[in-house]
């Protein structure tokens, strides 16, 4: 992969989206968030939302599960709080500014981690799956949505070429399906679930891994 994201780029890159995000995203991503919320509630319980943004995910939750985002993005996390409060969210325990590679979370306490659109958009996508796995009890799951890049023809070389514009607006688009299979193998407390492509084009996927009980 290119040079590693600096988390100041991607905080910056983020508050220039907080005002138009809901616009330019929401109805693009609206099936890949719904598919991500509908696969951590066949778990439920506490789920941990990372990168929780402007909190478009978090009224499609049921009411009876316990939520709690996290984000970089300040801005965005502002209004993610004004969202849970127009429409009174009593099932949001809390909202806070927190690095994902480094979550301040005891080991196993959630149920469920959801990242939707995040593990492409962080300096080491490795480590912050670490850290997904560590907060999750045995037994639960770690839900990804994300834009996986592709390993041959015209769309990687697209995606290569688009990589150093791509890294000043947030994101790596040539993260690959092989990089988190490759995680899942060394990590040894996980294991793949599920892999479906989303829409748009396809192009997204939603990853299921479950953190084994024995681990």
């Amino acid at each position: 992969m290119a040079d590693q994201l600096d988390k100041a780029v991607i905080a910056r890159a983020y508050a220039r989206w907080a005002p138009v995000y809901d616009l330019v995203f929401g109805a693009v991503f609206e099936r890949g968030r719904k598919a991500a919320v509908a696969a951590a509630e066949r778990i439920g319980g506490r789920i941990l939302e990372v990168g929780v943004g402007t909190g478009l995910s978090l009224p499609d939750y049921s009411s009876s599960n316990r939520l709690v985002g996290i984000d970089l993005s300040a801005p965005m996390l502002r209004k993610a709080k004004a969202r849970v409060a127009d429409r009174r969210l009593g099932n949001v325990n809390g909202l806070a500014v927190m690095d994902a590679q480094h979550l301040g979370f005891a080991e196993a306490a959630f149920d469920v981690v959801v990242a939707q659109y995040v593990i492409t958009a962080v300096p080491d996508p490795e480590a912050t799956l670490d850290e997904f796995a560590r907060v999750t009890r045995p037994g639960g799951e770690i839900v990804l949505v994300n834009h996986l890049g592709a390993e041959t023809g015209l769309r990687a070389i697209g995606e290569k070429c688009f990589a150093p514009l791509a890294q000043r607006l947030g994101w790596h688009p040539e993260f690959g399906w092989q990089r988190l299979a490759q995680w899942a193998a060394r990590h040894g407390g996980v294991e793949v679930l599920e892999r479906r492509a989303m829409p748009p084009l396809g192009h997204f996927s939603l990853i299921r891994f479950s953190r084994k009980a024995s681990a």
